[in-house]
């Protein structure tokens, strides 16, 4: 007991720990005695803890094993107590060896208790995918992710090429799911969900494909399967497809079946599914019918929507009085909306259907426009909508251009001039633009002020500033009111458009070229865009850029002579004579009055030796030469004559035109000798009974009128009267003057080109030179006015 201290002798709780002591020197237990006694034999096992230590009480309390050196308890006599020291051997403690404690932590090896040193621990052991549940799983999984990519697939515009090929590759899926449920006998379990997905997928894809039949036969496999809840809605979509193939009646069956399988709670879907009804009778004419289903709703959900379809329907029967209160109805409708996000959106849709049903229903409720458009502004201010009174008066005005009425538009829009700023302004733009038309520059300039007075950030009366000033040639001013306009609108195509042509005027071709740029950026298919960018790279000397910039202009207009016209001459300037020859004979033949497509065609004709074919161009261009001289003088007989040998040497329907107005010409004139002559005759006779009648009686009144020869005659008033009735028979101021000597008229004709080629006589028949009007009588069309 020398070696056991008690708790009471105890200074130092944890004194001697360090101390190093033999026990604990594993490497020495081969040599130890006792401890290979003890493994060989029983000599070192625990009987049970039957005896007590002879003082357990010490000092009066129990001893605690937390205390000092652990007290021996008498476990085994043979056994070194834990703690306790025999012969000068020491045991190692439990409680160390426990928590991982071994010697050779003494020699330097790393504590290591949980065995971490030995690297990471393997992976985990993954499930066997062979099992039929896996299998079903995976397949499951698969086709749910072919869904959902065919559904983003069409949400990105890619129909044909992603969307359907996934939708049907799931729908392949999806069948070998099914039979590998069957194989492994779960055909109970069935996922009914993700089929009905599939073939609902297929279906719109179908459809969004325009492949109707397809889309049909898998919507009837959904319908037809009495399994699947709510499949009858189905034949909603189905009615939307025989609407777009324009089989109406089908369409209407199919929403009627569709509307009775819905119950009453539905209501929403119920109304959408009336108004298709009603929108298909339209389609087919039957507004009487239409007009049911559109009342119908009307009075149970009204919307906008349906109000406006239903003022269409009593404008297409004409009744007057169902159309006003249609409109009543359709301007007392609520709007409705919770979301405050959707609230503008409706209320402009409202507002733009609104001045739709007004703008037409105006000319057909009262007796003129302007009296319907009077009501329609009278309901409209007393509604919730009394903002687009004012929208409704200017829209009068633009009827009022329409119809031609230039005064009564003027004097519409100049009753805003009181008015509010933004109505005002709007106002004042539009006159603004009526005056520019007009070319009454000075009012143009004076309500563009007006407008931007009004609204300075208005860019239409921007631009109509800059516009007076453009006409002007002040360019500079005019860009910066173009700007302006831009910076209030980056959107104003307007203002960009007319930048770029005021940079152009001013020679600044770089940066006209930069505004032409991006207007085609936003305007990508413009053909006036493109004809300027590629005027521009013309005048900056880069015609491959203006020929690329016009290979594009025609393919937005084809057929436009003047394209291929500066195509083929920007050809011909690099010295690609056949490319040049290509383009203008194809301007020459969408307009063949084009007198410099033919001279180039005509010169391109003898510099290849094609004589022949120069003459068809030269005659085309003398052709037009006379057409021109012909619209200024219509009367001119050579010309006619000219304009008839062209057309018979050429073979044109238009021969006979000029033939006609040349017999008409020739006889009008031959009808102004004769009055000329006739009223010469006239006036000699005048002359002959005035000198009689003077020696009768010298108190009449004389009566002086001026003869062809200059000379005043005398004469009673009754003959003053009938010479003043010769007189007004003469030609007018308009008609050519006639000398009155008497003289010969050479109306022989000789042809500047000489004696033409005799040509075949083909049914042609022989004309009295003498008699051409021989047998005709004079028409009413022929005599002067």
């Amino acid at each position: 007991m020398e070696h056991v201290h008690l708790a009471a002798e105890e200074d130092d709780l944890y004194s001697g720990y360090n101390d190093y002591n033999p026990t604990f020197d594993s490497e020495e237990l081969d040599n130890d005695a006792g401890f290979q006694q003890a493994v060989r034999t029983s000599h070192g096992r625990r009987p049970p803890m039957t005896a007590k230590f002879p003082g357990t009480a010490i000092g009066g309390r129990a001893l605690g094993t937390s205390f000092g050196s652990r007290m021996p308890m008498a476990s085994s006599m043979g056994r070194p107590m834990t703690g306790a020291v025999q012969d000068g051997a020491a045991r190692p403690m439990t409680a160390v060896r426990a928590a991982g404690y071994s010697s050779a932590m003494t020699r330097g090896s790393t504590f290591d208790p949980l065995g971490q040193s030995k690297g990471p621990a393997p992976p985990l052991e993954g499930k066997s995918e062979d099992t039929p549940d896996e299998k079903v799983k995976i397949l499951e999984k698969k086709v749910n992710d072919l869904i959902e990519e065919s559904c983003l697939a069409h949400g990105h515009g890619d129909l044909q090429l992603v969307s359907l090929p996934l939708a049907k590759e799931a729908g392949r899926k999806e069948r070998a799911l099914v039979r590998q449920r069957e194989q492994s006998g779960n055909a109970d379990h069935i996922n009914l969900d993700l089929t009905y997905s599939v073939l609902f997928n297929l279906a719109t894809q179908y459809a969004n494909n325009d492949m109707y039949a397809e889309a049909l036969n898998t919507y009837q496999v959904i319908v037809k399967n009495k399994m699947f809840s709510n499949a009858g809605r189905l034949k909603v979509n189905m009615a939307n497809i025989h609407f777009k193939q324009k089989n109406y009646p089908k369409a209407i069956k199919l929403y009627r079946m569709a509307l009775d399988q819905i119950s009453n709670s539905h209501k929403e879907m119920r109304i959408k599914i009336m108004q298709n009804i009603g929108v298909v009778f339209i389609r087919m004419g039957q507004y009487s019918d239409a007009i049911t289903s559109f009342e119908h709703i009307m009075s149970e959900s009204p919307n906008i929507k349906t109000g406006f379809n239903l003022i269409l329907c009593y404008y297409a029967i004409g009744d007057r009085e169902r159309m006003k209160k249609a409109f009543q109805k359709l301007i007392c409708v609520p709007l409705g909306i919770d979301e405050e996000d959707n609230h503008p959106h409706y209320k402009a849709l409202a507002e733009k259907f609104i001045m739709t049903s007004a703008k037409l229903i105006a000319p057909a409720i009262e007796a003129t426009f302007a009296a319907g458009f009077d009501w329609c502004v009278d309901m409209v201010k007393s509604s919730q909508y009394v903002e687009l009174a004012n929208d409704l008066e200017i829209n009068k005005a633009i009827t009022y251009l329409r119809q031609r009425d230039f005064k009564q538009a003027v004097e519409t829009l100049k009753t805003f001039e009181k008015k509010d700023s933004r109505v005002k302004s709007a106002a004042a733009t539009n006159l603004s633009f009526l005056y520019f038309l007009e070319k009454d520059y000075d009012q143009a300039d004076r309500y563009a002020d007006l407008a931007m007075t009004a609204d300075r950030y208005n860019p239409a009366a921007l631009i109509n500033k800059g516009n007076t000033v453009f006409v002007k040639k002040d360019y500079e001013k005019a860009a910066e009111f173009y700007k302006e306009a831009l910076r209030n609108d980056s959107s104003c195509t307007e203002a960009l458009y007319n930048l770029g042509l005021t940079y152009k005027r001013l020679g600044r071709l770089e940066e006209s070229l930069d505004c032409f740029l991006k207007l085609h950026a936003i305007l990508r298919n413009s053909a006036q865009v493109m004809w300027q960018l590629a005027n521009l790279f013309e005048m900056l000397e880069d015609p491959h850029q203006a020929i690329e910039w016009l290979m594009q202009l025609i393919t937005v207009t084809p057929t436009d002579p003047q394209v291929l016209a500066k195509l083929g001459e920007l050809y011909d300037s690099e010295g690609d004579k056949s490319q040049a020859f290509q383009y203008y004979q194809e301007s020459f033949r969408y307009f063949p009055s084009n007198i410099d497509v033919i001279e180039w065609l005509g010169a391109y004709y003898i510099d290849t030796q094609f004589c022949e074919k120069a003459i068809q161009y030269f005659e085309r261009k003398a052709l037009e030469t006379y057409k021109d001289i012909h619209r200024k003088f219509p009367e001119n007989i050579e010309c006619l004559r000219f304009l008839v040998r062209l057309c018979t040497d050429m073979g044109m329907k238009e021969v006979q035109d000029y033939a006609t107005k040349l017999k008409k010409v020739e006889k009008m004139k031959e009808i102004r000798e004769q009055r000329v002559k006739s009223a010469r005759e006239g006036s000699a006779r005048g002359t002959r009974r005035e000198g009689s009648a003077s020696s009768v009686s010298k108190q009449v009144n004389p009566v002086f009128v001026f003869s062809d020869s200059g000379h005043s005659s005398h004469g009673t008033s009754a003959k003053g009267e009938r010479l003043s009735a010769k007189m007004r028979a003469l030609p007018g101021s308009n008609e050519p003057y006639e000398a009155s000597s008497q003289r010969d008229i050479d109306a022989s004709y000789v042809d500047p080109l000489g004696a033409p080629m005799e040509r075949p006589k083909t049914a042609a028949k022989k004309r009295n030179e003498d008699d051409d009007f021989a047998d005709e009588e004079l028409g009413d069309d022929l005599l002067p006015e």
